[in-house]
């Protein structure tokens, strides 16, 4: 079992960041090089694409465990319908719970405003010692995307890139974006089959009536159906 702060020793980094206690606790040998994980994403809903992407990495990449961070209220999706943070947060729980290395964090979730990525590795990396290696886990498609997001230089100085692709993806372009950008980033490539799913087809397949089993663990899928998330009403498709 992964050791995560106590609440009292967590000291809060700014005004408005809301600590819970449940990031990892890592670092505490100085003598010991530590690997953290950071999967994040909307997770609306998570599913078996972003578990296997997570393993792959814990695995190829020896990171010491895999904090799951669904974004609180993301810039990317300020005019788009997103699920609640809680409903997001209890789904990325469930998903999780059964896997010793996996962590489901409201880091993101109870802090206010707009979340940045840039910010919330900065926050990380001001709480973490220089042993502990931040390894920020994305699409490799938001890679070639991720030189125009908000303070990329900040994200580079902060953390190590992991961009998880499917098998065929073309990363052409991502890397020749990387090489032109002016920050020094530090990208590893995975490929990983079950990204071929994405959380709109599963909306779109909720919303259709269709099974999610095989696509996300059958706990996301439960609460899915009894919280009748995605315009789906009460009982009309089963998991």
């Amino acid at each position: 079992m992964v050791a995560t702060f106590a609440e009292e020793e967590v000291e809060r980094v700014v005004e408005g960041v809301v600590e819970r206690g449940d990031l990892p606790l890592l670092g505490q040998d100085p003598h010991a090089t530590y690997r953290l994980g950071i999967m994040g994403g909307t997770f609306d809903p998570i599913h078996n694409g972003h578990l296997v992407a997570a393993e792959q990495a814990f695995g190829d990449l020896g990171l010491d465990v895999v904090v799951f961070m669904p974004a609180g209220r993301p810039a990317f999706k300020l005019d788009k319908r997103v699920s609640s943070g809680e409903d997001r947060y209890a789904m990325t729980l469930l998903a999780t719970s059964d896997n010793p290395h996996f962590l489901a964090s409201r880091f993101e979730v109870d802090r206010e405003g707009v979340t940045y990525t840039a910010d919330t590795l900065e926050l990380m990396r001001r709480m973490y010692p220089e042993n502990v290696e931040l390894y920020f886990i994305t699409g490799a498609d938001a890679i070639a995307d991720i030189v125009r997001w908000r303070d990329a230089d900040r994200i580079a100085s902060c953390a190590r890139l992991v961009g998880a692709t499917r098998p065929g993806y073309d990363l052409d372009h991502a890397r020749t974006t990387i090489a032109a950008s002016p920050y020094p980033f530090d990208v590893t490539y995975l490929e990983v089959p079950a990204l071929a799913i994405s959380s709109s087809y599963l909306r779109d397949r909720v919303m259709g009536g269709q099974s999610l089993r095989y696509l996300t663990p059958d706990p996301v899928s439960g609460y899915i159906q009894k919280h009748g998330l995605y315009g789906v009403p009460h009982g009309r498709y089963e998991s």
